[in-house]
This record gives structure tokens, sequence and C-alpha cells, in this order.
């Protein structure tokens, strides 16, 4: 292995483990407790070594925003394999609903927090959401004979929004509103997942 070969593995090394301490930390933590300084402490380097990879604790929390989207993509990957095509999407949806509250905290990094989408410049493509976008429109084309939909985009919007908005009121417990307990409330989402298709297929 060449000199450069050996730096720009050690840069990649570098960069996971700031990543992996970020993320950790992140989720214990929170966003506000989670800093260059504290990250730089835990992985026993001092701030300047973390400024060499990254500008600002944006751009920072950015790549760990990507690392969130792999998982998910990864979750849609493992649990959503049926071959019935509309069975699949009632898995992605499930599959969905089912990261996002597992995974409070992330999901808040991917879709509420403003932070790492500061690392996007307006005109820029969000990169870190395509796998799983993707996979969400592939899903969704494959099922376009059953639905009401005739376009593919506006389909996965609609299917996205329903379950971020499940997402979103659950770990935000806004879903006690419905005066249910958790069991209940599990219950009524299926429910509503079940009525949603009924609606959208043909």
């Amino acid at each position: 292995m060449g000199i450069s070969d050996r730096k720009e593995r050690e840069k990649q090394e570098m960069r996971k483990l700031i990543i992996s301490a970020a993320m950790e930390m992140f989720i214990k933590d929170g966003y506000e407790k989670t800093s260059i300084r504290n990250i730089a402490e835990k992985i026993e380097y001092s701030p300047a070594t973390i400024y060499l990879y990254y500008k600002d604790k944006d751009e920072l929390f950015y790549e760990i925003q990507r690392e969130a989207f792999d998982q998910l993509h990864e979750y849609f990957q493992v649990h959503v394999v049926s071959a019935d095509p509309m069975q699949r999407l009632r898995e992605l949806l499930k599959a969905y609903i089912e990261y996002g509250i597992a995974n409070p905290d992330l999901y808040d990094l991917m879709f509420i927090l403003r932070s790492p989408m500061k690392a996007v410049q307006e005109d820029d493509f969000w990169e870190n959401c395509n796998g799983s976008f993707q996979f969400l429109l592939n899903t969704v084309e494959a099922a376009k004979d059953h639905l009401r939909f005739s376009d593919p985009v506006k389909a996965g919007m609609i299917f996205w929004s329903l379950g971020h908005g499940i997402i979103a009121l659950s770990i935000r417990d806004r879903m006690k509103v419905t005066r249910l307990n958790e069991g209940e409330q599990a219950s009524l989402v299926q429910s509503a997942i079940q009525e949603f298709m009924q609606i959208i297929q043909k």
C-alpha cells in the first residue's frame, strides 16, 4: 500500500471515528449538548482535528444524517420483501413508521432539525435521502397499476406524508389526544394504514 493510499485510509477511519462518537452523543445527550468540543474530548483529539474534516457542526450533522438514512434504507431492504406490489407498499409504510418510532432522535435529525439542512445549498440536491426515497418511488411504480394515482412521485409524496405524520405525532406524544393507551394507539395506526390502502387502491 502506497503512502497516499494509507493516508486516505487513515482519513476515512478518522471520519468514521468522529461520526460514530457524534451519533452516540447525539442519541444520548441531544443536539444542543453534542458539540464539536465534546466530541473531540470523547475521541481524545483536539477540536481543531475535527475541523480538518468538517467546517462546522451543521456539516458534521449532515454526515450523521447520512448514516441514519443508510440505516433506514437497510431497514427497508430487510423488511420490505413481498413479491406482491400492494403488500410491498404496506410493508414499506409499516417499516417506515416502525423505524421512525423506534429511533426518535435520529428521525428528528433526518426530518425535523434544521441544522443538517444548512449544509445543503439552496440549489443543491439533498442526496442523503435519495436511497430511501428512490426505494419508495420504485415500490410505488411497481404497484401503479393497482393505484388511483398516475404519477408515482405524487403517490410517493402522499405515502411519505402519511408515514411522517404518524411518526411525528407518536414521537412527540401528540397521539395522547386520542386518550388511548400505547397498545390502542398502535392498533389505531394499523387500522388507519389499512383504510388508507383501501382508499388509494383501484
